[in-house]
This record gives structure tokens, sequence and C-alpha cells, in this order.
């Protein structure tokens, strides 16, 4: 079986957040009741339970010159993949295109989204896929 991740966050309002995941991102559902929904990201699952108000303080930390939140998660896509997705997005979304590591170990290209709740989500493709944990 290849391995999954799964992860339960706080929602506002599921029906914002599907809409989100499924009509900005393309991803689909699972379960899913009045108060929670799972969301098939790749693969992986998300769950957002409504849980009225939250609030979560993250700080932000500096990586190249790109301050970058230090509180999102995200998901590495092969190349093709991922410039499908970015092709979609660009026109609806304003993204900004980061790479990273130039010429080094780990050479990536990101680019990050805030969802109806307030995460902040990474997509990302490496260069060569091989390189995803090598320093």
């Amino acid at each position: 079986m290849d391995s999954r991740f799964h992860i339960s966050l706080p929602c506002m309002h599921v029906g914002a957040t599907v809409n989100f995941y499924t009509k900005i991102i393309g991803a689909t559902t699972g379960r899913k009741s009045k108060n929670w929904v799972d969301i098939n990201l790749f693969n992986h699952q998300l769950t957002f339970a409504k849980s009225g108000k939250f609030h979560f303080e993250y700080p932000s930390y500096l990586f190249e010159k790109t301050v970058l939140p230090a509180f999102h998660f995200g998901v590495i896509l092969e190349v093709d993949e991922w410039k499908r997705l970015y092709e979609k997005l660009k026109s609806n979304v304003h993204i900004d295109l980061t790479t990273y590591l130039l010429n080094e170990n780990g050479e990536h290209q990101s680019f990050f989204l805030k969802d109806p709740n307030g995460y902040v989500i990474e997509f990302k493709c490496f260069k060569n896929t091989n390189n995803t944990f090598i320093t």
C-alpha cells in the first residue's frame, strides 16, 4: 500500500471549504456530513470539522530571501501534474511562483494558496524527485 497522510483541521464553514477544494483546486470529497468533510487532495485525506471561530498564530520564517509562513502544509507533485494545476489556477487566483535552491540538491518550484479557513497550502515539484530529502 502506498503511504498517505491524514490531517484533521477545524474550519468555519464546511460548504465554503468544499467549494474551494473541489471547484478551485479540483480535489474530490469523500465521506461527509453537515459538520465535517473528507477531502481527497492527491490521495491524501484532509478532514475539515466545523468548529466555529478558531485562531492559529504562527510566525513566518526566512527561506532563501523569501518570507514563508511557518504553519502550512502541502503536496509534492510530479512536474507535469504540478504544471497542469498551476496553469489551471493562475487564471483564477493570484499565485506567486518561486524556484528555491536553484542549481542545488532539492531545487523545486512552489506556489502557495490560502483556503477559506486561512490555511496556507504549498504545491511544489522537484526538479529531480530523487532529491526530495537529499541535503
